[in-house]
């Protein structure tokens, strides 16, 4: 029998799977397949960090939770999870093991300590004691000293030594994230480059590292933990909440492991002492696994100067009778402007920033931040701002999950600067992507701002695909304006007759859209959807797009990551197809799309259909009026559904097998580039 809802967890199992693919495809160039691998791996720390250790903890706290998790319950999800994440790193761990092959047709040696070349040893001898040595930390384990804590996700090389009268001793090497992770060893002239990782290189010094102690035999396998990421917040009402944040993050790293991967040549006495001083139970996800499984750290391989194994660059465009030159704030007071990164510049919103920063005329500035670049020229343009006599006002999200600390130590140098910090709404994140700014221009003022589906980080701005609308528009900027009045005053109330705004309205104004499309289909007339998501989970919207389907509208989803509605299911969801696009950029602009009778609804959003982001946070969804740049966004939501390259079928098998026809390949991503380059004045 066919289930209502695919689980969430299992459906972002088979999102990662995706990833994998992209490792195993052969048209990917090497080093990015490699780079997916490090991708895939990451995103499964993260999992285990936040989704494993959650079904845990219900699990633990021994909570009847079937409804929740999809009909299945706890112990048999974290079976299920377990089986398939085994599966799944069995293939990558092939995968790699094929890479290196290919790598190595390319003349490209990726070397382990008994493979070290005789020419090679001085330097790496010089380069284990300037650099690696100095950082590792190297800690017995045998005996009455207490276990040390062992930290998030960094790889520690377990030993064993073995003396002549068979006593065993252990220890753990410690090594610091900040560590390169690949050594690129000196040229020999031989028409092959070499590279090294830092754990077969430590195994090759180990002699050096345990000298006092005269063993007959020494080895080091590779052990990683895994720790609940849950933030546990202090209820403590005499501190702010920029001091709570800071001691939940402090406390993380003593977080409860939810998951153990080890080498599995490792000796069963040795894996059994850690386990044991580790406390892992039946309930952690123990995975063995092989030599190196800190696989995230593919993400840096070096490309060693191998064009011809990367990506061929795709420069970020300019906008379309977008002069770089001159004020963007008068051309935005004549039109609207669509920017649609990395296919266009990022530099077009930090330019919007800096122009607002310098402007005599401007005397306000509020924007909302959750996540911002290590280095960002966006808090800098608002920093300099506010030492230009501006009032700026910033809304940032302390809990964006894994970048608390750098949003605690931007708030902090903000808040020295004079700038007004908001930390969020009680009981919500905030989440929508806005700005606006007002300028007093012949004795009246006049609001400019942007809304975009992602985040103001020029380093994620050319991987991730985003759009961020630059308006005048009065309709709009004067509920955003409200938006940032709800921030200040919390019970104060607002109604929005244009943007769609969470937790208050986004979701009914959505069910709205959705059951005016029903009446539609039921009258005999068209009736269509096309929305495009990172996530769809939310049981109670899946329920309204099933009764959509039966009444005979026809959607069309393009859902990158978590799909948990099951299309193409007869009597439920028939009228429903489903795509997810995995290529070189991370999709994560939100598009509704609602065909309304002909008079199209269009609105671009940072909110996903997850009951987080429709009941527990403060997001927007923005329409879009301008008809060049309603054309513009559907024309590229065309090229987006009609790829039969990289598109993936979501269907009941979840097979994530390739949509393939017999149309001419549209592989959308550089059909989308290809689009905007044909599209620039010359």
């Amino acid at each position: 029998m066919i289930p209502r809802y695919f689980n969430r967890e299992l459906s972002w199992l088979k999102f990662n799977a995706r990833v994998l693919q992209e490792a195993n495809d052969p048209t990917v160039p090497l080093i990015e397949r490699l780079r997916f691998l490090g991708i895939f791996s990451n995103n499964l720390d993260e999992f285990f960090k936040v989704r494993y250790a959650a079904i845990q903890r219900i699990y633990r706290a021994g909570k009847n939770a079937t409804k929740s998790l999809g009909g299945i319950s706890a112990a048999d999800l974290l079976n299920e999870i377990n089986l398939t994440v085994m599966e799944d790193q069995m293939l990558s761990f092939q995968i790699l093991n094929d890479l290196e092959n290919e790598l190595a047709k390319e003349h490209i040696i990726i070397v382990d300590e008994n493979e070290v070349l005789k020419e090679h040893e001085d330097y790496l001898r010089k380069y284990f004691n300037e650099k690696i040595s100095p950082a590792l930390g190297v800690i017995m384990i045998d005996g009455k000293a207490a276990f040390p804590p062992l930290q998030d996700g960094m790889g520690y090389l377990a030993v064993r030594m073995t003396f002549k009268d068979g006593e065993v001793r252990h220890a753990l090497i410690e090594k610091p994230k900040h560590l390169n992770r690949f050594v690129v060893l000196p040229d020999l002239k031989d028409g092959k480059q070499y590279v090294l990782l830092i754990d077969d290189l430590i195994r090759h010094r180990m002699h050096y590292l345990f000298s006092i102690f005269e063993y007959e035999s020494i080895e080091a396998h590779m052990i990683k933990v895994t720790l609940d990421a849950q933030l546990d917040i202090d209820l403590d009402l005499k501190k702010s909440l920029l001091e709570k944040i800071r001691d939940s993050v402090y406390d993380r790293k003593d977080g409860d492991p939810v998951r153990f991967v080890f080498d599995r040549e490792i000796n069963k006495e040795t894996i059994d002492l850690i386990m044991s001083k580790l406390e892992i139970d039946d309930t952690d996800s123990i995975i063995p696994s092989g030599r190196y499984h800190n696989r995230r750290d593919y993400l840096k391989f070096p490309s060693l100067g191998r064009k011809d194994l990367l990506y061929e660059p795709l420069t970020p465009l300019p906008i379309k009778n977008l002069v770089i030159k001159g004020s963007l704030l008068m051309h935005i007071a004549r039109k609207d402007i669509l920017q649609y990164a990395p296919y266009h510049t990022f530099a077009n919103t930090t330019k919007f920033l800096r122009e607002a920063a310098l402007d005599p005329n401007v005397e306000d500035i509020k924007i909302t931040i959750y996540r911002l670049a290590e280095v960002s020229q966006i808090a800098g343009s608002l920093i300099n701002a506010a030492k230009n006599g501006k009032s700026v006002t910033v809304s940032i999200e302390l809990q964006a999950r894994f970048d608390e600390q750098a949003n605690i130590n931007y708030a902090e140098l903000m808040q020295e600067e004079g700038i007004q910090m908001i930390f969020g709404v009680p009981g919500l994140k905030v989440h929508c992507k806005a700005c606006l700014i007002t300028r007093r221009q012949e004795g009246k003022l006049k609001r400019y701002g942007f809304i975009s589906t992602g985040n103001f980080n020029e380093a994620t701005a050319g991987i991730y695909t985003d759009y961020t609308l630059f308006t005048a528009d009065k309709k709009i900027l004067k509920e955003v304006e409200r938006v940032f009045e709800f921030f200040e005053v919390n019970y104060k109330q607002h109604r929005y007759k244009h943007l769609l705004v969470s937790p208050t309205f986004l979701r009914s104004r959505i069910e709205q859209m959705v059951r005016r499309e029903i009446a539609f289909a039921k009258a005999g007339k068209k009736a269509l959807i096309r929305l495009k998501l990172n996530s769809f989970s939310d049981y109670k919207m899946i329920d309204l797009f099933y009764q959509a389907s039966n009444a005979g509208v026809q959607i069309e989803l393009i859902i990158r990551g978590i799909c948990c509605l099951i299309p193409g299911v007869k009597g439920m969801s028939d009228n429903i197809k489903a795509i997810s696009i995995v290529d070189r950029y991370l999709e994560h602009p939100r598009v509704y799309y609602f065909h309304n009778g002909g008079d199209t609804s269009l609105y671009i959003s940072s909110a996903d259909f997850m009951q987080r982001n429709l009941d527990n946070r403060v997001e927007i969804a923005c329409p879009i009026y301008d008809e060049d740049i309603k054309k513009e966004i559907l024309e590229t939501l065309d090229i987006c559904w009609n790829d039969n390259v990289k598109a993936r079928i979501i269907d009941e098998d979840q097979s994530n097998s390739y949509v393939r026809n017999e149309m001419p390949e549209i592989r959308s991503q550089y059909a989308t580039y290809a689009y905007y380059q044909q599209n620039i004045d010359v």
